[in-house]
């Protein structure tokens, strides 16, 4: 008898949707928590930066250290973390207190000297002395100096620039001597620019002041042009006043402030 065939089983193609299926889902979900997540996080962010905004609109004193501190987890009513700000006094160093009041005296009795010495200067308004943080500064009319478009010193000038040197070699401060001109352009041979003739300006200054016993160690030549004017260069008058060389005697002793906390 003939053997009866058995029914082919049909193979099933669409298997893999299972899989493929379950895959999704999974992903869907991954990316539903990592969505939740940054959520929150961005949430918290804002909560901090607004904490953070108010806390600052208060701006400190200079004599008071702040300390911020956030409370956590305890939330004020708005639902932004309390900030706490907590002023802490600085306590001032004695001896540092005392250095700095020393050099004060000390570069008082410098202007002192200097004003005594160009007195007749000061009174027709070709000299300024000024003393500030930064130490004394003297600033010369160039025309007191040096003739026109000239980096040589003038004779009538170098008496009074004498004495000035023979004050500073009293002192062990370093000295900036820098030169400066107005916005009108120079063109010569010795100088063709306005850089080298201010720079030759303030060398000749510091010359002198060596040949008057003041170590060159102590002594820098600086030439500024027209890049740092006093007043506007639109008049005659204000270019004159630009027209200058200052000499800054700086303090010997850098004070800084020190915060303890």
């Amino acid at each position: 008898m003939a053997r009866k065939k058995k029914p082919e089983e049909h193979e099933n193609h669409e298997r893999w949707l299972v899989s493929y299926a379950d895959f999704i889902t999974l992903l869907f979900a991954f990316f539903v928590v990592m969505y939740a997540i940054s959520s929150l996080n961005e949430g918290k962010y804002r909560v901090l930066s607004d904490s953070l905004v108010d806390a600052f609109k208060r701006a400190p004193t200079s004599h008071d250290a702040i300390r911020l501190k956030t409370e956590s987890p305890a939330l004020s009513p708005s639902g932004k973390p309390n900030v706490i700000i907590q002023r802490i006094p600085v306590r001032s160093d004695p001896a540092q207190e005392a250095r700095r009041k020393k050099q004060e005296e000390k570069m008082k009795g410098i202007a002192s000297d200097i004003l005594k010495v160009m007195e007749p200067l000061v009174k027709e308004g070709q000299v300024r002395v000024t003393q500030s943080p930064l130490g004394v500064s003297i600033e010369i009319n160039a025309s007191v100096l040096f003739a026109p478009g000239q980096a040589a010193l003038e004779k009538q000038s170098i008496q009074v620039l004498s004495a000035v040197a023979q004050v500073v070699a009293m002192v062990p401060n370093a000295v900036q001597i820098e030169g400066h001109t107005d916005n009108l352009p120079i063109a010569t041979q010795a100088y063709p620019s306005n850089w080298e003739l201010s720079t030759a300006r303030a060398s000749s200054v510091v010359r002198l002041f060596i040949e008057n016993g003041v170590d060159a160690a102590r002594l820098t030549a600086i030439g500024y042009a027209d890049q740092r004017p006093v007043e506007p260069n639109d008049t005659n008058v204000s270019r004159t006043r630009n027209r200058r060389v200052t000499v800054m005697i700086e303090p010997d002793v850098k004070v800084q402030t020190t915060v303890l906390q």
